[in-house]
């Protein structure tokens, strides 16, 4: 148990060798390796989850804070890194460009750091700073600058509220649609990558309905919870 402990700790380490190919691939502006790259580091970060709490990584290898290793992976994955692709691509260029990566890496370094950001059934109390995936279908869709920077702002200001986002592993309610999406999403995800970001219609149609789904399936939770509470009262 203690060398498959260690393992698990060495996986999430491993998102750190991903971010730097996915970095090594921006810089050379090639997007559709980037994301790539970023797509196998969040399939990563979605199982070496599950994984530390079978093999109940702080009792097994106490020594390495998997939390916080996996903090620092999510940082460069999650939100440096596409921060970066956002403002290089060209996709938003002047004051708008710079407004946005500074939002972005400034408002996610202090959302990682509020121990709120998690609530009683494992959803995210805010938006979860998902950029990786935000961006990616920001790639797909190409949409004119200023709908860019008021869904950068939007998403930025909803790191901050109550509003629920679903983690579609560890989210109990709704798992059984929930975690088929997010598979599906990584699907339609690598494959628009693949497509230098100009996939069939299908796929692009599926990109949006999946990242529909998982932007506001938390919302949708908290509106039934509560219309189901004023029945009762």
């Amino acid at each position: 148990m203690r060398l498959k402990a260690l393992l698990v700790h060495l996986l999430t380490a491993s998102g750190a060798v991903l971010s730097m190919l996915a970095m090594l691939a921006a810089v050379e502006g090639n997007w559709s390796l980037m994301f790539l790259w970023l797509v196998v580091a969040l399939v990563v970060d979605g199982v070496d989850g599950p994984l530390a709490r079978r093999y109940d990584v702080t009792k097994n290898w106490p020594t390495y804070d998997g939390v916080l290793m996996d903090l620092i992976v999510d940082y460069l994955t999650y939100v440096f890194i596409p921060a970066y692709a956002l403002f290089k691509s060209g996709l938003l260029s002047g004051w708008s460009g710079w407004i946005s990566i500074i939002v972005i890496v400034y408002g996610s370094v202090v959302y990682f750091a509020d121990t709120r950001m998690k609530t009683k059934d494992k959803s995210f109390a805010g938006f979860p700073a998902c950029w990786n995936m935000v961006v990616l279908v920001l790639f797909v869709l190409h949409p004119q600058w200023w709908i860019i920077l008021t869904i950068v702002i939007a998403l930025t200001i909803c790191m901050f509220t109550n509003l629920k986002f679903i983690h579609p592993v560890r989210t109990q309610r709704w798992r059984n649609v929930s975690l088929p999406m997010v598979l599906a999403w990584v699907f339609f995800a690598g494959w628009a990558a693949a497509m230098d970001f100009w996939p069939q219609n299908w796929a692009r149609w599926g990109l949006v309905i999946t990242s529909l789904y998982l932007v506001f399936a938390g919302i949708a939770q908290q509106v039934v919870s509560k219309r189901s509470i004023l029945r009762r009262s």
